[in-house]
Formats: structure tokens, C-alpha cells, sequence
């Protein structure tokens, strides 16, 4: 774990991240082995077997991210049933309304809006939802692709103000294990199981007019097949929860393949995370835009080795139609990394009405005006705020007030604090240590560069989603303004920078200000990988079949070309099979340095199906 490095990451030895050490307590501390090899694991209130090969899909790293969900859902179904005067009883929330979260300096507790005190609910309001029990006027949750329930089950036994959930999956192995894990944790009169394929599911929702409220979509990789459907089926004033796991692709790794899924070009570059969040915005806002609808982001999270995005969804022709103006594409300089955006469409206010209208452009001239290297081109993207500030607040109030209810609790604070203090209307950002990369200069410390740009009259702010982000509103020719001239090359953009005269002798006085309250405060808000081989699992197959054997194979498969040239019998090339023997034309026979075996040879076969 991360007993040795928390103060450099600014949290506490008290309350580390509990993902693993929970699951292996949950199988040593009275979770004994059942049958078949079966596995108990313990997750907030809930409790679920799982299989110990690799029918069923989970990941306890993932914890953080139901954490989140489930506080996200609570807020908003406060939100949702206050209207009907139905108010929600959380456990240990009794002294919500005592307390406030001061995270912007000059804020007055009345500013902030908290949610009402879980004791005074039966006094002040007439009706009042608990966890666990059926509320007849409370919201329908769909989880499109549950696998093993477990997050469907803690929906129903920690979000109150529920009517039912429908936990889905296409796996009639999945659906079992949600059967028996419904049972084990008494929750069949929330909790109902669907056998389909999702897209089917959602679509017949629609067709009779049987919205759901809420609709939670994690599925393994892409989400990108299910967004048509979930645009459809949540109803109006919705939430659409989505994740993403397929960051190299987002991350611009593989950019024609990002435009088949969303719709928009990614591209290598330092903003890659909130480019990723902005994409999958884009594209969940054009879907929804087919059918006259459109979204509200109210959370947009990156964490880990995925995304997570909360949106509403409402209907209306006339908001749809500034939906051109709420995308841009941006130019992104290969040489100094200074980017420019460029809207699709504006607005223009003529008193009586609203016109829209094409965008004028590009920004940007054939070159970078600052290192002169060409531009490279990504998007359409969402270029408006990630988050809407008043609801993350009410969610970071009832977290901040009742922190025995999540294992994650900390880290949930840590995020959506630093999510308060950025910059809501500057899209993506820079990193301090490619700024100075480019100019061939020493890096000053986060608080000096950030005093900088607050005496010189600009804001700037830290991002969540990376931990060397400056947002700032300052231009491109102020953060790059030189200091000092090296052996450089004639056509290196710094060469270019370094000779252009400075427009401000820039004042590195580290400010007060300069220090974000969140680091004040010492939140947890960048975690060291809490085990080894963290990260995405494998994907659950029939029958199971990868389990003790996938880290030999990841072992076997490293740095194997090296180990080739290295050796000169070529003895390890054998472990790796021909490519050519498997095309039929590898004409070396016993002498290839490669293996002519079948996989049906080499690994062990998976046990039949029925």
C-alpha cells in the first residue's frame, strides 16, 4: 500500500486506500471459501460471491468509483424528491446541515447550499425515504451491464429514495451470480435481474415510454454502443452515468479509431485526460441531439486508468440548437504545445431573439506564432464547464459530513475539492514541466509559477486530472517567456521563443494565494497505485480460463524481443509462436528460432460449456 509515501502525497497513514485490503479481509476475516471455490466479497454494505475464475467481472480497484456513484445518486435523488416533498433519511448524516466545506476563500456558509439534516426529516417533511425500503414515488435505476450486482446491490441498500433497480447483463452466468447475490443481501424487493443485451433492453424501454430516471453504464472498454440507447431511455431531467476504460484510444493513441467511437480525433498530448473527459462529452451531447435533447454535465471525473461522467438529460428544440456553439476543435502546436479553440458555431444575442450562426476562423495562422511548428488537429469537443460547481458542493458537503459512510471518503473529498477550485470556463491546460522542456529552462516549484501568473494579473488554477496541470486564462506568449538561451538548435522551437523580446519581467514572489486550499488542507488528491499489477482486469470470458496464469504470460510476452537479440541460441524465442507458421508459409521448418505449436497446445484448454 502507500504507508511510506502518504505525506508526499498529502494525505494521512489513518485512512488509506481500502480497495484490496478490504476484498482480501472479506476472504480471510469470516468470508470462508464456499462452494465451488467461490469467493465472499465484502464492499460497503454489500456482499456478493464471486467465482474464482473468470466468469464474472470485477474490480476492486473500481471502489472508488462506486463510491462516488452512490453519493452522486444520493444528491441527486434529494434533488428529484424534494419537489414531491419526500426528503431522505442517510445514515450518520444527522449534522449534514452544520457543516460546510470552505474550499474558495470568502465564501460565507449561507452561500453554500447543504442538504437538509437526515434528524429533521420526519419533523419538516411529510414523507420521508430510508435505505433499503421501496419509496412508490422514488427513481428508477438501471444498470445496463451489472455483471456480478454488486453495485446494483449497493444502490439498494445505501441510496434511499428508490423505487426499483434492474440490474442487467448479457451473460446468463453473470445473471446467476446476481441472482444468488440479491438473495444473500435481502434485496429482491428493490433489485430485479434482466437477462438481455442492454441496447435491446433500453430500446424497448423507450418504445412503451418507460423511461427510467437513472442510468449507470460501465461496461468493459468502450461505452460508445450503448450511448444511443441511454440517451433515449433515461427520462427527462435524467442522469447518465457513464465510464469510459478505453483511455488509450481517448488519449489519442489511436485517433481514427477515437473518431469511429465518438465522433472526434484525439491526439498525443499533455492534456490527454480532460481532452478524453471533453470527448465523450461531445459525443453523448450529438447523440442526444438526434432525438431533440440535449446534457447538463454534472460531474466529470478522471481517475485511475478511466473516466467517469454524470450528466442530465433534457429535451428542447431551441437548446439544442446551441449545441454547435458548445463544441470546438483545437489546435494543438506540435513544438510548444500551445493549443487554440475553435468553436463550431456562436450566438448572437439581436435584443428580441437569439441567431445562430457559423463560427469565424481558424485561430491560428499556417504556423505556431510563438516556435513557428506546425499545428496538429483534434476534436469536436465539449468546450463548455466539466461540472456544475453548486451540485458538486452539495455532493462534497454530505461526503465531508458523514465520513464513515464510504471507504473512500478521503479520496472522494481530495477530487471533488480540487474539482471546486479549477477553472470552470478555461478548457484543457498545460503542464509545468513541458513548458519548461520546451524552453531548455529549470522547473520553478508549482507555488512560484502559479505566483507568477497571479502578479501579472491572471488566473490560474490546478486540475484533477493531472497533478502537474496549470489552468490558466493568461496567453500562450506570457507562460512561455524565456529564461535563458542555451546551445540550441536554429529550427528548435525554443530557439524561436528565446528570440523573441519578453512582454513582462515576471515576478516569482510566491503569493499566499498561489497555494490551492485543497493542498492547504493536506487532502488526499493524487494515490500512488494502491497494489501490484494494478489497473484494468482481464475480460470475463465463458467458462473462466485466465486466472493464476495471466502474470507468466504478461512475464513471458516482456521485453521478449530484447531477450532475443541478447541471447544468441535464441533459446526464449521458442516460448513466442511463428507468425508465419500460422499464415502457412514459414518454409524454415525445425530451424525457425520461433515455436511451430497450435495455442490449443501451448495453453491449457478452457473447461466445456454447456
Amino acid at each position: 500500500m502507500e504507508h511510506d509515501q502518504a505525506q508526499k502525497m498529502e494525505t494521512s497513514d489513518s485512512n488509506l486506500e481500502p480497495s484490496v485490503t478490504q476484498t482480501k479481509a472479506a476472504q480471510s476475516d469470516g468470508c470462508d471459501q464456499v462452494k465451488n471455490g467461490e469467493t465472499v466479497i465484502m464492499e460497503g454494505t454489500g456482499k456478493i460471491f464471486f467465482p474464482s475464475a473468470n466468469e464474472v467481472f470485477y474490480n476492486p480497484v473500481q471502489e472508488f468509483n462506486r463510491d462516488l456513484t452512490i453519493a452522486v445518486l444520493t444528491e441527486f435523488a434529494r434533488l428529484q424528491l424534494s419537489s414531491k416533498g419526500i426528503g431522505l433519511v442517510v445514515p450518520g448524516e444527522e449534522n449534514a446541515s452544520n457543516v460546510t466545506v470552505g474550499l474558495s476563500e470568502g465564501k460565507n456558509d449561507d452561500d453554500v447550499e447543504q442538504p437538509p439534516a437526515g434528524d429533521q426529516l420526519d419533523e419538516e417533511d411529510p414523507e420521508a425515504a430510508v435505505v433499503g425500503e421501496v419509496c412508490q414515488d422514488g427513481l428508477k435505476v438501471l444498470e445496463a451491464l451489472a455483471a456480478s450486482g454488486l453495485r446494483s446491490i449497493r444502490f439498494a441498500k445505501e441510496v434511499p429514495g428508490l423505487h426499483s433497480v434492474v440490474a442487467n447483463d448479457f451473460s446468463p452466468r453473470a445473471v446467476e451470480f446476481m441472482n444468488r447475490n440479491i438473495q444473500l443481501n435481502d434485496v429482491g424487493h428493490l433489485v430485479t435481474t434482466s437477462l438481455s443485451d442492454a441496447r435491446m433492453l433500453m430500446y424497448k424501454k423507450k418504445a412503451a415510454k418507460e423511461f427510467f430516471d437513472i442510468i449507470d453504464l460501465d461496461p468493459y472498454g468502450s461505452p460508445s454502443m450503448f450511448l444511443d440507447a441511454a440517451v433515449q431511455a433515461v427520462g427527462e431531467g435524467g442522469l447518465l452515468c457513464v465510464t469510459c476504460t478505453d483511455m488509450a484510444v481517448m488519449a489519442g493513441n489511436s485517433g481514427e479509431t477515437c473518431y469511429s467511437k465518438y465522433g472526434a480525433m484525439s491526439i498525443k498530448t499533455k492534456f490527454c485526460h480532460e481532452m478524453a473527459l471533453r470527448i465523450i462529452l461531445h459525443s453523448l451531447d450529438l447523440r442526444a441531439n438526434c432525438y431533440q435533447r440535449y446534457i447538463v454535465p454534472l460531474l466529470s471525473i478522471s481517475a485511475d486508468f478511466y473516466i467517469r461522467v454524470f450528466v442530465r438529460i433534457f429535451t428542447g428544440q431551441s437548446k439544442v440548437k446551441a449545441s454547435a456553439s458548445k463544441q470546438a476543435l483545437v489546435y494543438n502546436c506540435v513544438g510548444c504545445g500551445s493549443f487554440h479553440l475553435q468553436r463550431l458555431g456562436k450566438m448572437v444575442d439581436s435584443g428580441n431573439k437569439i441567431n445562430y450562426k457559423a463560427a469565424s476562423g481558424p485561430p491560428v495562422g499556417p504556423t505556431c506564432e510563438h516556435c513557428h511548428q506546425h499545428h496538429q488537429l483534434a476534436g469536436p469537443l465539449w468546450a463548455e464547464p466539466l461540472h456544475d460547481v453548486g451540485f458538486v458542493q452539495r455532493v462534497l458537503s454530505a461526503v465531508a459530513s458523514n465520513p464513515g459512510r464510504f471507504q473512500t471518503s478521503q479520496r472522494i473529498q481530495g477530487i471533488l475539492s480540487m474539482v471546486m477550485e479549477e477553472l470552470s470556463d478555461i478548457p484543457l491546460y498545460y503542464t509545468l514541466d513541458n513548458l519548461c522542456k520546451t524552453i531548455h529552462c529549470n522547473s520553478p516549484s508549482l507555488l512560484q509559477f502559479r505566483s507568477a501568473l497571479l502578479h501579472a494579473g491572471y488566473r490560474v488554477s490546478l486540475s484533477h486530472a493531472s497533478k502537474h496541470a496549470i489552468k490558466t486564462d493568461a496567453p500562450a506568449a506570457e507562460k512561455l517567456n524565456p529564461v535563458k538561451r542555451e546551445r540550441l538548435s536554429e529550427n528548435s522551437p525554443a530557439a524561436y521563443i528565446l528570440s523573441m523580446e519578453p512582454r513582462l519581467q515576471a515576478s516569482f514572489t510566491v503569493r499566499a494565494d498561489a497555494n490551492p486550499n485543497s493542498r492547504k488542507q493536506g487532502l488526499k488528491r493524487f494515490q500512488l497505485n494502491p497494489e501490484p499489477f494494478w489497473g484494468p482486469k482481464v475480460k470475463a470470458k465463458i467458462g473462466g480460463g485466465i486466472s493464476s496464469s495471466l502474470q507468466e504470460k504478461r512475464k513471458r510476452h516482456q521485453n521478449k524481443r530484447k531477450v532475443g537479440t541478447e541471447e544468441s541460441d535464441g533459446a526464449a524465442l521458442k516460448n513466442f509462436p511463428c507468425k508465419r507458421f500460422r499464415q502457412g508459409n514459414c518454409s524454415l521448418g525445425d530451424k525457425c528460432r520461433y515455436s511451430h505449436e497450435t495455442e490449443k497446445e501451448t495453453e491449457p484448454s478452457d473447461p466445456p460449456t454447456s
